[in-house]
């Protein structure tokens, strides 16, 4: 596979306005704003800007949610989310004079971003919610602390070895399985697919690839792995970026602390089921854009030029590639896309054939008033053959017949560019077939085509024929196609 190709595959993403929509609907989200809006002269952070343990209470009650016993603990994580936003702005205590208590309490007050949430476009609200993301994501690899007395060392100070937490391993792992869950979720049109199980998204962290029945120590690493993904979703899920079905409880209860993984799939919705919401995969793609990974969306190329949209859509998916160059022509009128197009798919460089075939498919979504930009080039030897194809496929009258050389230079080029796919073999064959059937002498004539790729293609012909004598003569005309150059 050619280095140049998007290590994964488009992503349709929904609207700037639909995601923002969505980023305001998150839980999380929307408690930090009910907090910022309470937030006053009355109102009392610690010297982290936390809320002060005796105000939580009230700011639980604020959101609705002081009968529940979590509710301290659900405002808490708000209100730092609306500090690190912006939506709060925290102001220190006063310094104190040497005898008075180094503790002091600040006040908070409304933040500007509280504005830019409310009044601000979808870009700035989906800016912001990015930020909320990150405190999330920081939260999801903070280690657990069960008692925090001890960690703390003989002198007094924090022990943070005793943690046997490295924060950057923590931050790679959950990377890495957003990573995958992203890949897992889009599907090749682009689209969500359903549900991932936990076990399979933890399996995809553990299991080395080339390893075929899993050790029993590699199972315990996928059950703490599970475990420790469990606890990570249920942070990132009020965020907005995941719907997550958590790891049955019962399960742990009958098999102790750690369930292993299902051996079937009858049960496999019990052990945990998680999807990347349209916000999720929106969330998951920035962060992948912005550590330099090539994170394609359908739409990107709609604004470029013709030369971008060819090579971009190079490997997409065909439901991809209809799809973003749907988008491309919805941008211009059809004969100046044909004529962009024309020009764009000309070169005999190696993407040449593959950029001539997503010309041909582009052509076909453009109306009758392309016909005079495809007619100019009916004399090119390049695009000539192409140009035929389309204006037979619309039953155009007066069209001239190819001469042989150009038939033989469009089915070098045709079979170049399934060969640069490395599409479905069994297509590829037939057409192999078909070509030479039609034409006797085939290969007699072939490797003499002036095409840069005609030695590989008539390799790759003999490969794939399956008759044994038609694949001999294939591989006869390569060796003279290579003694010609």
């Amino acid at each position: 596979m050619s280095g140049d190709r998007p290590t994964l595959p488009p992503v349709r993403l929904n609207s700037e306005a639909e995601l923002a929509r969505d980023a305001l609907s998150a839980p999380l989200l929307a408690r930090a704003v009910r907090l910022a809006r309470w937030a006053g002269p009355d109102t009392r952070v610690g010297a982290g800007g936390e809320l002060v343990e005796e105000q939580l209470p009230a700011a639980a009650t604020e959101l609705g949610l002081g009968d529940d016993q979590d509710g301290p603990a659900y405002a808490s994580e708000a209100w730092r989310v609306a500090v690190d936003t912006g939506l709060v702005d925290v102001q220190d205590a006063p310094e104190a004079s040497g005898d008075e208590d180094e503790d002091g309490e600040g006040t908070a007050s409304v933040g500007e971003n509280l504005g830019v949430l409310t009044a601000g476009s979808p870009s700035d609200v989906l800016a912001i919610w990015l930020d909320a993301f990150d405190v999330v994501f920081a939260d999801a690899t903070a280690p657990m602390i069960d008692d925090f007395a001890d960690l703390v060392g003989e002198d007094g100070e924090i022990d943070f070895e005793r943690l046997e937490w490295d924060p950057e391993e923590e931050a790679d792992f959950l990377e890495g399985v957003l990573g995958n869950l992203y890949l897992l979720t889009v599907s090749e049109g682009g689209t969500p697919e359903g549900p991932v199980p936990l076990p399979a998204l933890a399996a995809s962290m553990i299991v080395p690839d080339d390893m075929g029945e899993p050790t029993d120590d590699i199972l315990e690493q996928v059950s703490d792995a599970m475990m420790r993904l469990d606890d990570q979703f249920r942070l990132l899920e009020p965020i907005g970026l995941v719907e997550y079905e958590p790891v049955d409880e019962a399960l742990m209860a009958e098999v102790g602390d750690e369930p292993a993984p299902p051996v079937d799939d009858e049960d496999v919705a019990r052990y945990g089921m998680v999807r990347l919401t349209p916000l999720g995969l929106y969330g998951v793609r920035a962060r992948m854009l912005e550590a330099g990974v090539d994170a394609p969306a359908v739409g990107d190329l709609a604004d470029k030029g013709a030369d971008a949209l060819l090579d971009g859509i190079a490997y997409f998916p065909e439901f991809s590639a209809r799809a973003e160059t749907e988008q491309w022509l919805a941008r211009r009128q059809p004969a100046d896309a044909a004529r962009e197009l024309l020009a764009a798919a000309r070169g005999n460089d190696a993407g040449g054939p593959l950029r001539r075939l997503h010309c041909q498919q582009a052509l076909a979504l453009t109306g009758a008033s392309a016909e005079p930009a495809v007619r100019q080039v009916l004399p090119d030897p390049e695009l000539g053959g192409l140009a035929r194809v389309w204006l037979a496929e619309r039953g155009a009258l007066d069209v001239p017949p190819p001469s042989e050389t150009m038939i033989f230079w469009l089915a070098i080029d045709t079979i170049a560019a399934q060969l640069a796919v490395e599409g479905d073999l069994e297509e590829l064959q037939e057409l192999v077939e078909g070509l030479v059937g039609q034409h006797s002498g085939f290969f007699d004539a072939a490797w003499r085509v002036e095409h840069p790729a005609t030695a590989d293609v008539l390799e790759a012909m003999g490969r794939l024929h399956p008759d044994k004598s038609t694949a001999k003569d294939a591989r006869k005309a390569a060796f003279k196609a290579r003694s010609r150059v």
